[in-house]
């Protein structure tokens, strides 16, 4: 009986021991946790809820995969010269897809390795002033906005790159996001954070700092100018089918921002669409549709939006192991928006097989093609038909 009683003993005082090491190890972690100095510097803000009036959501379960063996994360695609498909991958480098009218993919051919990480590309329109034909510019993550002189017998090895523009007012880019070009011959394009590097993107949601930029670079002057700073995550961009106005994705804010380029309100922006029921990654202009296709990343997060206005929170949840911060749900989905900003379609998978997460949506005829910055293939579907 006595020795039962003094094992009993030991195992409590053992258990209180620990227990005590634990409650040490908790106070320290939170001492560190908000106390110790950091460039971390969360900032309080209140999401506009979700909008529950958009269009009835429909399937986007019927997705094929192309160029499965090009590489890691498309990131953007887009079409270019003799309807070739173009996409960045996480590698560094830039594929030209050439593509048969099934859109199957008939050859793979790097053109360009930034070294870096390329993310938006764009070709200058057709008869643009200052800007070559076939010149592709790329927004490259890590290097800031480059260009290569695209032609069917380019391959990687003549890279040929050349750096237009890596900061602004003094304030080098830390994470070049997309781009587009104008009929001017300006090209238009976002800096998502100049704080945090591309493969912090997690760290500028959390922190929802404000550091983004929208910038155009004019290659007739080599200038580059500021048009609007304090943006959450500027990420994709678009021009208005006039074009009077670009479309910037704010991501971290669940909204895109209207920037207007001609007209009365030149210089000035507003909101063109807020409340959206998730991450809003990138952007483009359907004419055949008149339409924008906006790429939704993932869906909103409930501990995120909870958090948004207790820095504190959001602070405790930045120290935490990135296997216990919130993740991204797999989920595909992507709305198109009429030119009144109101959404039109509203596609989405859920399932495991989905293809997630979309970062890019560009309407091809009656095809939608899709990039990834996770998944090794690009997506391919038929466009829904529009109300």
């Amino acid at each position: 009986m006595s020795h039962n009683i003094s094992a009993g003993t030991g195992e409590r005082r053992t258990m209180k021991k620990l227990l005590l090491v634990i409650a040490v190890a908790v106070i320290a972690w939170l001492v560190y946790a908000l106390a110790w100095p950091t460039r971390f510097a969360p900032v309080a803000w209140q999401p506009v809820p979700a909008d529950t009036s958009a269009a009835k959501p429909a399937s986007l379960a019927h997705v094929t995969r192309l160029a499965e063996t090009a590489g890691t994360g498309p990131e953007t695609v887009i079409t270019g010269p003799n309807d070739a498909l173009y996409a960045g991958y996480a590698d560094g480098t830039v594929h030209r897809l050439a593509r048969d009218a099934n859109t199957r993919i008939t050859q793979d051919t790097v053109i360009a390795d930034t070294h870096g990480r390329p993310l938006g590309l764009a070709f200058a329109p057709p008869g643009t002033p200052a800007a070559r034909a076939g010149t592709l510019y790329i927004a490259d993550a890590d290097k800031g906005l480059v260009a290569v002189d695209e032609a069917p017998t380019r391959t990687a090895a003549a890279n040929g790159l050349r750096l237009l523009t890596d900061t602004a007012n003094g304030t080098p880019f830390r994470f070049t996001d997309d781009v587009v070009v104008a009929d001017d011959g300006r090209l238009y394009f976002t800096d998502a954070s100049s704080r945090w590097p591309q493969p912090d993107y997690r760290t500028v949601i959390l922190e929802h700092a404000g550091d983004a930029r929208l910038m155009v670079y004019d290659p007739a002057t080599d200038t580059t100018r500021v048009l609007l700073d304090g943006l959450q995550f500027a990420n994709g961009i678009t021009l208005s089918r006039d074009p009077r106005y670009l479309l910037i994705n704010e991501t971290s804010a669940y909204r895109v921002r209207r920037y207007w380029l001609r007209g009365e309100r030149a210089g000035t922006n507003d909101i063109f669409i807020d409340g959206l029921p998730g991450f809003p990654d990138g952007i483009s202009y359907a004419p055949g549709a008149d339409v924008y296709w906006i790429a939704l990343f993932a869906p909103r997060n409930a501990l995120l939006d909870f958090a948004a206005d207790k820095p504190v929170l959001r602070r405790l949840t930045w120290h935490l192991p990135a296997a216990l911060q919130p993740r991204a749900a797999h989920e595909s989905h992507i709305l198109a928006v009429d030119d009144q900003g109101r959404i039109v379609a509203n596609l989405i998978d859920k399932a495991d097989s989905a293809y997630a997460p979309i970062t890019s949506v560009e309407q091809v005829g009656d095809t939608l093609i899709l990039g990834s910055l996770e998944r090794a293939a690009i997506g391919r579907l038929a466009a829904p038909t529009l109300p």
